[in-house]
């Protein structure tokens, strides 16, 4: 099992199980929150009239996810804090991606994952009660099934223990994942 001396952790999972609100609500209790940053490379896209989308073209946009997860990891390790950093989904989120779309990664990729290292993760189950799609999320449920499925799987597979946040109030999550991080 990997583990970490650093302070971070990272909110998982298929789409629409609450991660954004979650993390708004760690964020307004002042820990630093990582945006995910597949949305904001959707909306960019989308914006300029880009292909790089998952409804486009799934390479361009694993690239630029990869890239992007890259930058932002590498920004908190530059900050130096010590507090605790919740990301929106980690790295290995792009290799799930990549994997469920049979795109090929390099090698240089897999050796990078070597010096990621989160303290824990946390998976947010599907939950149909709550799950609704918006322009950026277009899957359908089965889809979101699948996905955290195969989320659970390459974090796993890449020695991390997985902890499910239990399905409740927002409030109950949030001290849920705090509990955990003690």
């Amino acid at each position: 099992m990997k583990n970490s001396n650093r302070n971070y952790y990272v909110l998982t999972g298929g789409p629409g199980t609450d991660k954004t609100t979650i993390l708004e609500s760690l964020k307004n209790k002042n820990y630093t929150c990582i945006p995910e940053v597949a949305r904001e490379i959707i909306k960019d896209q989308v914006n300029k009239r880009g292909s790089a989308l998952p409804w486009a073209n799934k390479a361009e946009y694993a690239k630029l996810m990869w890239q992007e997860s890259i930058r932002s990891y590498q920004s908190v390790i530059e900050s130096n804090s010590l507090s605790k950093i919740f990301f929106d989904r980690g790295i290995l989120d792009t290799i799930c991606y990549m994997e469920m779309e049979n795109l090929a990664f390099e090698f240089e990729q897999i050796e990078f994952l070597k010096s990621v290292l989160y303290k824990k993760v946390f998976i947010l189950p599907p939950w149909h009660e709550i799950y609704v799609t918006d322009q950026e999320r277009k899957q359908s449920w089965q889809e979101a099934i699948i996905t955290y499925n195969s989320m659970r799987n390459i974090y796993n597979k890449y020695g991390y223990e997985v902890i499910e946040v239990p399905k409740d109030s927002v409030e109950n999550r949030v001290q849920f994942i705090l509990s955990n991080t003690l």
